[in-house]
């Protein structure tokens, strides 16, 4: 059955500009935006933000940047928009363009709902309003950049979790995210050839095994994300990956110690999970 002509056009339209507009970092309209557009794997978005946008002639700019792609493109952008001041998005409303007004899309709602009209104030999704969490959210990216790579293990009395795995497994951004979204104290500590031998936790370890979430990945994907660093050397050899992670596995299971599969995972992805499995519960909201 042959598809319709609209079907047929946009099956032919394999690239688009996607816009990410706001009154603040650009933020939320990215994260609603990346998760649409992940829906779409054929088609390739060249992706822009246009963060702060606070003013009239910041949003023609925006339009005019906007009515450029499309013109060069020969295809309407896709543009996620958190504009939160009326008078701006109706000027963003004049592009051509698909606009994906977020704010507009919802916040009429929940004020018929709750009954109160918005204050549409900009640029409050990621403004400091709550000192405490902001302080707390510094506070864990400190303790994990104090605590990355078992440089130190005094603090660990400090921590509400210690990832543990080999070296290159993706401990050190997990622990970032966890602090920097979450609010978590993490530290992380890298298991090595010579802790295999007796499949003995370090010392370090021992006493607080209870915080303790191990990460294991696919062999070939460590020895090629060590060989960016170390090309040729046995540290990166597809052999001596593997014997790592077995034995990183079989130290797992001697010593009951929760851990995940992180090879196709994303940061955000490991670090939920991770909660999930843990029990743990964010400082942040």
């Amino acid at each position: 059955m042959s598809g319709t002509p609209a079907t047929e056009q946009w099956a032919n339209v394999m690239k688009r500009s996607a816009f990410y507009l706001s009154d603040g970092t650009g933020i939320t309209a990215e994260t609603l935006g990346h998760s649409m557009l992940s829906q779409f794997g054929d088609i390739e978005f060249v992706q822009i933000t246009l963060p702060f946008v606070q003013s009239d002639e910041q949003t023609r700019e925006a339009v005019a940047r906007i009515n450029k792609a499309a013109a060069e493109d020969g295809a309407k952008p896709v543009v996620f928009s958190t504009l939160v001041n009326t008078d701006h998005r109706a000027i963003l409303h004049s592009c051509d363009a698909l606009i994906l007004d977020l704010f507009g899309a919802f916040l009429r709602p929940l004020e018929d709902e709750l009954g109160v009209r918005s204050n549409h104030k900009i640029n409050q999704s990621h403004a400091i309003r709550d000192a405490e969490s902001y302080r707390i959210r510094i506070n864990a990216v400190h303790f994990a950049l104090d605590n990355d790579d078992g440089a130190r293990t005094r603090h660990y009395d400090q921590a509400d979790i210690i990832l543990i795995g080999v070296s290159r497994s993706g401990k050190t951004p997990t622990c970032l995210y966890l602090a920097l979204q979450f609010g978590l104290f993490t530290a992380n500590y890298p298991l090595t050839e010579d802790d295999f031998d007796d499949l003995r936790l370090p010392k370090a370890l021992v006493e607080h095994k209870h915080k303790l979430f191990g990460l294991t990945i696919d062999a070939d994907r460590l020895s090629a994300i060590r060989s960016e660093r170390k090309a040729g050397s046995k540290y990166a050899s597809p052999r001596q990956c593997d014997m790592e992670l077995r034995a990183l596995e079989a130290m797992y299971n001697k010593h009951n110690i929760p851990y995940l599969d992180a090879t196709e995972l994303s940061i955000e992805e490991i670090s939920t999970r991770v909660l999930a499995m843990k029990g743990l519960q964010r400082r942040l909201q």
